[in-house]
């Protein structure tokens, strides 16, 4: 058991090495969100499962505070409220719960974050659409493979790892980061 251990920690730890190379797709997306918070815009995050964990996580960062006492900033996950979601899915389908809800609370110049593990999620994807309709920005968090996001995210990325754990311990970095620089750029 130690030696599987073992292997994923080091399985781990060469994919975060490699996210280094998503450094300036990182910086990119930090500038996108600045961009928007700095015009009266607001972040918005969907995901399912932990996508839909970590969405909320990162939202948290940012209307709470990531490492700065400062005012919140503006922004929100779709995951959270369970009257909408039940609702939307039981009257639409499931696959309308995000899409349905950025229709209702999302504004051109907003920025959305979809979180997928295979960037494959059709309730993420027709986000994705309904953002690029209403003129929203669009960032993709995925794994390596991509999946049907990247084609509609003006920003993806593609964290370079496979299994879910990783991709969405990969996730995690990449937005704590993006909540960083968003914090320091602001507030330092």
């Amino acid at each position: 058991m130690q030696s599987y251990i073992t292997e994923q920690l080091q399985q781990l730890s060469r994919a975060a090495a490699d996210l280094c190379s998503l450094a300036p797709q990182i910086e990119r997306a930090a500038h996108v969100c600045l961009d928007a918070l700095r015009s009266g815009h607001k972040i918005i995050f969907c995901g399912n499962g932990g996508s839909a964990a970590q969405s909320q996580h990162l939202a948290a960062e940012l209307v709470g505070r990531y490492r700065l006492n400062r005012p919140a900033l503006p922004a929100l996950s779709l995951t959270v409220d369970t009257s909408n979601l039940t609702a939307i899915a039981n009257d639409y389908s499931f696959d309308q719960v995000f899409a349905r809800q950025l229709a209702g609370v999302g504004a051109a110049g907003d920025v959305l974050i979809g979180l997928s593990t295979s960037g494959n999620s059709r309730n993420v994807v027709l986000a994705m659409q309904q953002a690029q309709i209403m003129d929203i920005r669009r960032i993709a968090l995925v794994g390596a493979k991509g999946g049907d996001m990247q084609s509609l995210a003006e920003l993806v990325l593609p964290v370079p790892a496979v299994s879910s754990a990783h991709i969405q311990e990969l996730h995690i970095a990449a937005g704590h980061l993006i909540c960083d620089l968003i914090e320091s750029s602001l507030y330092a």
